[in-house]
């Protein structure tokens, strides 16, 4: 299938490494130019020199943090004009949230909540004037699915999701849309990541861990990560034009409800 998106130009954060990279990768094979940001300069120069090496589209890098305003400010200075954007941003540590004071939560908001927000509102307005807008956000099934250890990605996910379902409903008659991806567990960093922080002295080993997650989700194993970058490029697409404010989960079928 033509996206019909080939030309075009996308801004997307947290997207050196993981699903922000499938993602990334799957926009510039269907031909769009492609502005990625991350912390890390060395990791994004080498994801960009592969994907340039697939692909042949424009790549450019910004190292930056986008929690800070000098890190958005660069991300926009790069990628002034995206007609494409998506917003990703790792997740808090694991924990008990008796532990948790106010300034972990203010942190969790300033990172998942805050900076996803002001980026849609830094570009929203460009889109619509221009007459074709696709915004993607990498969320997490925690926003269905709440994860006893994962309190404040819970939280601070799931006002980014409220905010989304009042933005979306304003911005679709004029060609943008605004859609929340909600991946489940994925072979990825993050996911490795998060195994890490649950482990205990004494405890299951990071491998029982793992094995045991992929044995529990219906489909027996975990997605792929270029399974949910190619549901990213179709959100992306001229097919996609009717389709806003909606939570979709890519989970191996996990959440257990009926609607």
């Amino acid at each position: 299938m033509d996206m019909g998106i080939r030309g075009r130009k996308a801004l997307l954060t947290g997207a050196s490494k993981g699903i922000g990279r499938a993602c990334a990768e799957a926009l510039a094979g269907e031909g769009v130019d492609i502005t990625i940001v991350a912390r890390n300069l060395e990791t994004l120069e080498a994801t960009a020199q592969d994907i340039r090496a697939k692909t042949g589209v424009k790549v450019t890098t910004v190292a930056a943090d986008i929690t800070t305003e000098e890190g958005r400010a660069a991300a926009l200075a790069a990628c002034p004009e995206p007609d494409i954007l998506y917003n990703n941003a790792g997740g808090a540590a694991p924990g008990d949230f008796r532990n948790w004071s106010r300034d972990d939560w203010v942190a969790a908001v300033d990172l998942m909540m805050v900076p996803p927000i002001l980026m849609i509102r830094d570009t929203v307005d460009g889109m619509m004037e221009r007459g074709f807008g696709r915004i993607v956000n990498g969320i997490s099934r925690s926003v269905k699915i709440a994860q006893p250890e994962l309190g404040l990605s819970n939280g601070a996910r799931s006002g980014l999701v409220g905010f989304v379902a009042g933005i979306a409903r304003q911005t679709i008659r004029h060609n943008v849309t605004i859609n929340n991806l909600l991946p489940g567990i994925f072979d990825s960093d993050g996911q490795r990541e998060h195994i890490a922080g649950m482990l205990e002295p004494n405890g299951k080993t990071f491998d029982e861990i793992w094995d045991a997650r992929a044995a529990g989700n219906p489909a027996g194993r975990y997605g792929r990560t270029e399974e949910i970058g190619a549901y990213c490029a179709f959100l992306c697409s001229t097919h996609a034009g009717f389709i806003t404010g909606q939570n979709l989960l890519v989970d191996g079928g996990s959440y257990p409800g009926t609607f």
